[in-house]
């Protein structure tokens, strides 16, 4: 965006050194880092700003699409009375899958010469019995 040479870095800096003098320079450029620290906080705050209005534009745009394809099916594939009743009567509760809550059963190791019936399953050990020692 700008372009500054090293050699007009070097006179800036120079011309600050002669016209603020050594003294007070470092105040100055301490004042001067957090003015620009600023700039940029707002910058990147607008930034984001924009972003997010791009991303919220850009999802308004999938929702109609997709709200446009829905009822495009809807209209091209009706549903008879029977699906529809179907639908009403359904239970909508879920119930969780037994698999999900409890971890399946551990199960011991067989021997070659064992039978498989005779293996029960092994539940893990409980890390609170633990006994310190």
């Amino acid at each position: 965006m700008f372009d500054v040479a090293s050699s007009e870095l070097l006179m800036v800096a120079v011309v600050a050194l002669v016209v603020i003098g050594p003294k007070d320079l470092p105040r100055v450029m301490r004042v001067v880092g957090h003015w620009l620290g600023k700039a940029r906080g707002v910058a990147r705050h607008f930034r984001a700003g924009m972003d997010e209005m791009i991303r919220q534009s850009e999802m308004d745009d999938l929702n109609r699409k997709w709200a446009e394809q829905n009822e495009r099916i809807m209209r091209e594939h009706p549903m008879t009375d029977a699906e529809r009743d179907a639908l009403a009567d359904a239970d909508p509760v879920m119930t969780p899958r037994p698999d999900l809550i409890a971890p399946p059963p551990v199960v011991a190791p067989v021997a070659d010469d064992a039978d498989v019936a005779d293996v029960a399953p092994v539940t893990p050990a409980d890390p609170s019995a633990r006994q310190e020692g």
